[in-house]
């Protein structure tokens, strides 16, 4: 358990988390504009969130995959593929919860409120995604290029 948490400590996990938060920053921006166009066309925040989720989670898959990880070996598994989606689900899962949660506690939430609860768990979601992006999605991936680099 050390050396795992350990592993989060290099410059590199430093430099990876990074960008994963700069994927995720370009995908708020995309996601939450057109959150903010469903709620002005009307819809219920759950189904805006996530709408806005499954519109954004292949752009942020491609980005994730080339930029963040580095990986540019042209193949794209099935497998790697489903498990981002399912770690996306999760995070999806989560902040459409909490929407849900905020609106049960609070009553209809307000377009400014709305926002404030999505832009607080994307936040609170950052760092598990990171980790699950590196470890679960793109794990084998980048053994294999590190492999490929140490073979040369």
């Amino acid at each position: 358990m050390r050396r795992y948490l350990a592993s989060f400590m290099t410059k590199e996990a430093f430099e990876q988390f990074i960008k994963v938060g700069l994927v995720g920053v370009a995908n708020t921006i995309v996601s939450f504009a057109l959150f903010n166009l469903f709620l002005w066309m009307g819809w219920w925040s759950v189904v805006a969130v996530s709408v806005a989720f499954a519109l954004t989670t292949f752009m942020s898959y491609l980005l994730n995959r080339i930029w963040t990880f580095e990986i540019k070996d042209g193949k794209v598994s099935g497998r790697e593929t489903v498990r981002f989606y399912l770690v996306n689900v999760a995070a999806w899962a989560g902040t459409a919860g909490t929407m849900w949660l905020a609106e049960t506690l609070f009553g209809p939430l307000s377009k400014i409120a709305a926002n404030v609860v999505y832009l607080i768990t994307s936040i609170a979601i950052l760092l598990p995604k990171f980790a699950s992006y590196r470890d679960i999605v793109f794990g084998k991936a980048i053994r294999e290029r590190e492999n490929s680099r140490s073979d040369a």
